[in-house]
């Protein structure tokens, strides 16, 4: 259950600061980011939680083969619903079952590796991708929306949330 909370956490940050942008600032480049938008942030992050749905009835999850879909950086309205999406997929798949990931680590290799794993380790992956690209976020956040009042937690990893807590009570 552990899981499941951390994961709706991470999807209600990032729900949270895409309803809060406006549907310019979505998609202005952002130069502390090489050019890259929130929107194409938020796609790229919501894609991996895609791949974990749409692999879940074969039981192969390949994040490789994400749509790139265009729409959902574009369009914050449907990132927003994309999100709601997600986090229904979440609250009807609570079971750990398993799963091969195929993903290619050699570039001129057609043939994908194949690992054992499971839907909960998937899960915890997606996790970890997301704060981190939320941690990236807040790069471009503060130069294209510096309207948008962040919480302490986005783009922080949990272990760093506690140790920064164990600091201040230390002092």
């Amino acid at each position: 259950m552990q899981l499941h909370l951390a994961a709706h956490n991470i999807l209600d940050q990032l729900k949270s600061v895409v309803a809060d942008l406006t549907d310019a600032d979505y998609v202005n480049p952002a130069s502390s980011l090489n050019g890259a938008t929130m929107g194409q942030h938020v796609r790229h992050t919501l894609e991996f939680f895609l791949c974990l749905e749409e692999g879940l009835p074969g039981r192969v999850i390949n994040y490789d083969n994400r749509n790139h879909d265009y729409v959902i950086e574009s369009d914050r309205y449907v990132a927003l619903a994309t999100i709601s999406r997600i986090v229904e997929f979440l609250r009807e798949h609570t079971q750990d079952l398993p799963l091969t990931l195929e993903v290619g680590y050699h570039r001129h290799s057609p043939e994908p590796l194949e690992i054992a794993t499971n839907f909960n380790r998937e899960l915890a992956y997606n996790i970890e991708h997301a704060v981190h690209h939320m941690a990236i976020m807040k790069i471009g956040l503060r130069e294209v929306a510096p309207y948008i009042n962040l919480t302490p937690e986005f783009g922080v990893a949990v272990s760093t949330l506690r140790y920064r807590e164990s600091v201040e009570v230390g002092h």
